[in-house]
């Protein structure tokens, strides 16, 4: 990601998903005697997250590289996932629910922060950016009378 983010969009997380993420991850690098962990390591570092005030960015791959990218105001619900394996380990899931056709749900792995905390910095950032582009919920219109 070389882009510069615009100057009044805000980074709420920049980062890589954890390596070692989850107990079963661990578990699977010991038995392997490391060789688990470096395919880990590899599929890791080859993934970036960015999240701002305004959009999600996905970098993904090792040869080639695809970038998926989400405007935040598409982001319809958020659902966070603490496995308790990933809890130990000190990360977490979040599954994001969008109005993008191309892809309705986005699963952001292993983040390695707590996600709960990250899931309230993106709340109001989706709430302000909804309405400033007036975005409705179809499914729930509100009826002022």
């Amino acid at each position: 990601m070389t882009k510069a983010p615009l100057h009044e969009e805000r980074i709420l997380f920049k980062g890589h998903p954890a390596v070692i993420g989850s107990v079963t991850r661990l578990l699977i690098s010991v038995f392997t005697l490391g060789i688990g962990a470096f395919w880990f390591w590899l599929k890791s570092i080859n993934t970036q997250y960015l999240i701002t005030s305004q959009r999600i960015v996905i970098e993904t791959g090792i040869f080639s590289r695809a970038i998926e990218t989400l405007e935040i105001y598409q982001v319809d619900d958020i659902h966070l996932e603490k496995p308790l394996n990933q809890r130990i380990m000190g990360s977490g899931n979040m599954l994001l629910i969008t109005r993008d056709l191309s892809a309705p749900k986005i699963l952001l792995e292993r983040l390695p922060i707590d996600v709960r905390e990250l899931y309230e910095q993106m709340r109001p950032c989706i709430q302000e950016a909804r309405f400033r582009f007036r975005v409705r919920d179809e499914e729930n219109p509100r009826e002022y009378s």
